[in-house]
């Protein structure tokens, strides 16, 4: 299938989308607020993801245009996002895109830098790599414009399969979504948490979370990062309730990262591995996030990132201030 373009405005377009800078104004949605009227690091990073993808419309090309016209998924590959202030419920910012993609560069990458309404530093910081994947699930893509194909691939990353296992069928439908079972049940979560400060997490992965009809994007890892968070501090027996209620402390976060290694598909069953690496002088704690499905009985890793946490105390409906971590939480953190 060809499809007749203007080869002149294309080529414009994709000038403006790697040349030059944009603003868009941002603003948290309601969902985000979770806890009294502070926004959490995953709806921050939709503010980036939207404003990439702004970015995009404005230069002519939106994500709808490249895939109705070119067979082009836009997917965002890897979020390295930086939160030095935050951001409350109604704030709003403006999103400063720039792109940071050099002249042979197959990759489209920018910078997002947020700052909101009345200040005068930046709130927000994030590196954004994006990539085109060519769609091949409806038909096969159409003739590309050179300028587009440069940064066309036809897949997004691929993860050398690792060991031989079988998996344990604890995921069926009349099992619920997703299993939390001891890893003593479970030889995939076994292998992957044995030896290590690490939670596992088998879940199978529904359609809300996917786009392009197949495949598992950004956001649902965003969002999948902070479930197994959830997860990990309820098995550790600090829960997110539990700390709220008993202290009023919260979890805020400073710091996320996501990088894809391959491609995880709608309802293939994806193994999260939630691994505590490091605790700085009681007071933040990073932690490891590493994604894997099993393709022909073989492991393969999908996605790693890395998120760091402290907490803080609620002093008002309107402030808080954050707190050293007690022997509690750092013998849970630590898994003794």
């Amino acid at each position: 299938m060809t499809v007749v373009t203007d080869e002149l405005t294309v080529s414009g377009a994709v000038r403006a989308l790697c040349d030059q800078s944009s603003e868009v104004h941002v603003r948290p949605r309601y969902e985000g607020n979770n806890i009294c009227t502070w926004i959490g690091f995953k709806h921050v990073n939709y503010l980036v993801e939207e404003a990439v993808l702004e970015h995009f419309r404005k230069a002519g090309l939106s994500s709808r245009r490249l895939f109705e016209e070119f067979g082009l998924g836009v997917d965002i590959v890897a979020l390295d996002t930086r939160i030095l202030n935050a951001f409350h419920l109604d704030d709003s910012g403006i999103a400063t895109v720039v792109p940071t993609i050099g002249t042979d560069d197959n990759t489209l990458s920018f910078t997002v830098t947020i700052v909101r309404d009345g200040s005068r530093t930046k709130d927000v910081t994030s590196k954004v790599t994006v990539l085109l994947r060519i769609d091949t699930y409806i038909e096969e893509p159409a003739e590309l414009p050179a300028e587009l194909s440069r940064f066309a691939v036809r897949r997004l990353a691929t993860s050398a399969p690792g060991e031989l296992i079988k998996e344990a069928d604890t995921t069926s439908l009349a099992a619920g979504r997703g299993s939390a079972a001891a890893p003593e049940n479970d030889p995939v979560l076994a292998s992957l948490t044995d030896g290590r400060n690490a939670f596992g997490w088998k879940w199978r992965i529904p359609y809300p979370y996917c786009h392009n009809n197949e495949r598992l994007q950004m956001s649902g890892y965003l969002r999948q990062m902070e479930e197994v968070v959830d997860l990990f501090l309820a098995d550790r027996g600090i829960s997110i309730k539990t700390l709220l209620d008993e202290r009023r402390w919260i979890p805020v976060v400073p710091h996320s990262e996501i990088t894809f290694l391959d491609e995880a598909l709608m309802e293939e069953n994806l193994y999260t591995v939630y691994t505590v690496e490091e605790i700085f002088k009681d007071f933040t704690y990073r932690s490891r996030m590493d994604t894997y499905v099993v393709r022909d009985g073989r492991l393969v890793q999908t996605a790693t990132g890395v998120i760091t946490h402290g907490y803080a105390v609620i002093e008002n409906r309107r402030d808080w201030r954050l707190v050293n971590f007690d022997q509690r939480v750092l013998s849970a953190l630590g898994g003794r």
